[in-house]
Order: structure tokens, then sequence, then C-alpha cells
């Protein structure tokens, strides 16, 4: 039995928590949730009936904290965490048993309970949100940025591409000129070597700036992703990494342009090599779902860090020596895969290096 002063003493300690709990929800930090959901979880500690026995543990998809155990098995008393209406992790109060039964437990405290679990469903449902902003408002200023400077190198590409092949027909047959000297073969080789490079990273700014022409049609992504690792198989072999493609089923069909797809898989795989040590495996995932198609290039190099993360996509942005990438190549990419309506983005591998994500949709 409780006395009056008792039941007030916890009616007090309940309405503290809740005041709390609110404060901490008001003045949130939200690049710092861990935190505000640290001081809710020991709030929670104080406000049961027997506090020095209460063991606290909150539970997501994306935090676990816990207070300081009191023993090895527990009674406890448990509510869902609910996110958008679905359940995405609990909070669970409990005591030590078997000292402790679930009758212990006060009915006030479990709407006390209830309440806070609400409370930080709504905190982590506005996390979310301010998140989806934040990307979106990303992708639109990379989408502005990508289509004023996809103006600007269009212009510089057809500038380009004349002297280009100029310089390249000329030096071949300049070079039949000069078969007994041994010396200048090898510079006139040298200037064919650079100047292919160079019509390639004209060839990059084309795509980039959307102006090779885009032919879409139905076709085995299965095959064209097969083919686009086959051509990398020399590269492969010099950087000893293998690749591996992975799909349960074939064909999968799906409206594209299968020369722009290639160029896809091509540059996200040779980066990939790039960056990964050697006896390393870079795995290629098909995924053929209801409404899109999904692919998962996964490798095992550095990873990508913070700071370069918020510039991987932007033009001429390059983490390689100078001499050893334009910085174009996943800015063709990112171009590719908006003008096809889909999505790319990348999370960091476990225990080292990077997933690409990329979504066609189905039409």
């Amino acid at each position: 039995m409780h006395t009056a002063e008792q039941k007030l003493k916890e009616r007090i300690k309940e309405l503290t928590c809740l005041y709390e709990v609110t404060s901490l929800i008001v003045n949130c930090d939200y690049d710092n949730v861990k935190t505000a959901l640290k001081g809710i979880v020991q709030c929670l500690e104080r406000a049961w009936q027997f506090e020095k026995e209460t063991y606290v543990v909150l539970q997501t998809s994306g935090y676990s904290i816990k207070t300081a155990e009191k023993g090895e098995d527990y009674v406890f008393l448990e509510s869902p965490i609910t996110i958008f209406n679905k359940p995405k992790g609990s909070i669970k109060v409990g005591y030590p048993a078997p000292k402790h039964v679930l009758a212990d437990f006060l009915e006030e405290e479990q709407q006390l309970l209830d309440n806070v679990c609400l409370e930080v469903g709504n905190l982590l449902e506005r996390k979310e949100i301010r998140e989806n902003e934040a990307r979106i408002r990303r992708q639109v200023e990379q989408s502005d940025r990508l289509r004023i400077l996809g103006e600007i190198t269009a212009g510089i590409a057809h500038e380009l591409n004349t002297p280009l092949a100029n310089i390249l027909g000329f030096t071949e047959l300049l070079k039949d000129r000069v078969q007994r000297d041994a010396q200048a073969a090898k510079d006139l080789d040298k200037i064919i070597t650079n100047t292919i490079f160079s019509r390639e990273v004209v060839k990059k700014l084309m795509f980039f700036a959307c102006e090779m022409p885009q032919e879409k049609e139905t076709v085995d992504i299965v095959a064209i992703i097969e083919d686009a690792i086959a051509l990398m198989r020399t590269t492969l072999r010099q950087s000893e990494v293998t690749c591996e493609l992975i799909t349960a089923k074939r064909p999968i069909p799906l409206r594209i342009d299968k020369i722009q797809l290639t160029q896809v898989v091509f540059n996200l795989v040779v980066n990939a090599v790039y960056f990964s040590p050697p006896k390393s495996t870079i795995v290629v995932n098909i995924l053929d779902e209801k409404d899109k198609v999904i692919l998962k290039i996964t490798d095992e190099g550095s990873g990508i860090s913070k700071e370069t993360a918020q510039h991987i996509f932007d033009p001429f942005y390059t983490t390689k020596p100078i001499g050893e990438g334009s910085g174009l190549g996943l800015s063709v990419v990112h171009g590719i895969v908006q003008s096809h309506q889909g999505m790319i983005y990348h999370e960091p591998n476990e225990p080292s290096g990077t997933i690409f994500f990329i979504e066609f949709p189905k039409k």
C-alpha cells in the first residue's frame, strides 16, 4: 500500500521527468541527438519508484543507450518508439529479478514511459525530416551548379575537339616519316598518348554537358554490366584486384542508354580499383525490385572522408595526384544517373571502403 504522501512523491517525480524530457527535446541540437537521448534515459532512471535499482535501455536503429546495470536478470516495462507510424525501437525500464516482479511497477509508470517514447519518436521524426530537407537542398544546389557548368563546358568541348583531332592526325603522319629516328618516334608516341588522354577528357566533358546523344532502349543490363567489367580485365589484373558480379535474376530488362550505363559502371569500378589495396575484391550487385533496379558497387579501399564526401560529384574535384584524374568521372556518372531520373549516393563499407548505390526507376 502506498500512502498519500508516497503517491504524491511519485507523481512529482513523474511530472519532473516529463518536464525535463520536454526541455531536453525543445533545446535539442539535431546534430547531436545522442546527447539529448542520454539525458532522457537518465531522467527516466530517476523517475521510477525504486530509482537506485532502475535500469533503462533505449534502443533504435541508430542509437543504443543504457544506464549502469544493477544485476543480470531483469523484469521490464517496455514501450515502442514509433517513427512515421512504424516501430523503430523501444525503451525498457527494469528492476533486478527475482527481487522484483512486474507488480512492483506502477500503472502511472507505464503511462509515463508511453509518453516519453511518443516524444522520442517525434524528436527522431523531426531529425529525419531536417536531414531529408538538407539532402534535397544540396541536390538542388548541385543540379544548378552542374547545369550552369554544363553550358560552359559544352562550348569548351566543341572548341577542343577539332584541334585535338588535327594534332593526333598530323602526329601519326609525322611518325611515319621519322621511323629511323628512335628518339623522335618515342617523343611522337608521347604526343599521341597525351592527345588521346585529352580527347577522353573532352569526351567526358561532352557526357557531363549532356552533348552526347542519349538513345534509350530496353536492354538486359546484366549482359551490359558483364561486358563493362570484361573491358577492365587488364586494369584489374595489373592492380591485383578482382571484380565479382552478383545477381539473383537474369535477364533484367531496363529502358536505358546502354553506352551511358557502361560509362557509369566503368567509371565507378575504375575509381574503386584506384583506391583498392592489392588482393581485395570489388563487388557489383544488381538488385531487381518492384519499381526500380539498384546497382551496389562495393570496394575495400580507403573510404571517403566527410570533407571529400561533400565534393565528390563536383566537376574537376579529385583527390588523385595531378595527371592521374580529371575530376570528371563521378560528375559524368552523376549527370547520367540524373538524366535517367535515377539517384546515386554512397555509404561507408565495413570495416573499410565505400558502397555506391545507383537507383534506376522502371518505366
